[in-house]
């Protein structure tokens, strides 16, 4: 894979990921759609049960592909059902999702919008990107400090489990992508140093225990 090339969003159906690529197609924003496999965490907190299909284009792409994704929704609000679940949402909660847009579709998004504005408290133009560009700092804040996990990394680690190895790999390398494309590394630079240490410390004593069980071999004991 092109390593120019960097997840905008994943879908559990093949049918949406296929919808999102020919809208990128016609729009002539390059892209790959690619089945996920299941990736190390940490946090063992994994998204779906099964299958999962990336969408991925450049970073440069991604604010081009953000307002493709808004044209588009906006052009099918007059089509949405009146019993739809965000005509039930409170002023509040309606904000939230125009607020946080990145856990939400685009479609959803520009409703909760529409729905503000009906309601007699629109956001701007001006006011949505204070919010986006506010969302965009909020998300590159680090996760909270992986202390229980440097602790299992670091004991796994000394016994040379393969575990660790990817504890270690995981907390120094992973990084987030933002809503703008650009990436940045999930985790706070002291976790990401005992990251490094538990990954190199793993890999020294499982290769420590592997040549302890080969010298029999060789030594014909």
């Amino acid at each position: 894979m092109d390593p120019e090339f960097i997840t905008y969003q994943q879908f559990n159906d093949i049918a949406l990921a296929n919808e999102l690529a020919v809208l990128l197609e016609e729009h002539n924003i390059s892209y790959l759609v690619e089945e996920e496999a299941l990736t190390f965490d940490p946090s063992f907190a994994y998204n779906g049960n099964t299958r999962s299909f990336a969408v991925k284009i450049k970073s440069a792409d991604f604010e081009l592909a953000n307002e493709l994704l808004k044209e588009n929704a906006n052009e099918s609000l007059g089509d949405v059902e009146k019993d739809y679940y965000l005509f039930a949402f409170t002023d509040d909660e309606l904000t939230d999702v125009v607020t946080k847009a990145d856990e939400w579709n685009a479609f959803d998004v520009q409703l909760a919008r529409k729905l503000l504005a009906e309601r007699g408290k629109a956001i701007s133009d001006d006011e949505l990107e204070a919010i986006e560009e506010k969302r965009i700092e909020e998300l590159k804040v680090p996760e909270p400090p992986q202390t229980s996990w440097i602790i299992i990394g670091y004991i796994v680690a000394f016994f040379g489990g393969l575990f660790g190895i990817f504890i270690g790999w995981h907390l120094f390398t992973y990084k987030k992508t933002l809503p703008d494309g650009e990436r940045v590394f999930d985790y706070n630079e002291r976790d990401r140093k005992h990251g490094k240490r538990i990954f190199y410390i793993s890999i020294v004593v499982l290769a420590i225990c592997i040549i302890y069980r080969l010298i029999p071999v060789f030594t014909g004991d």
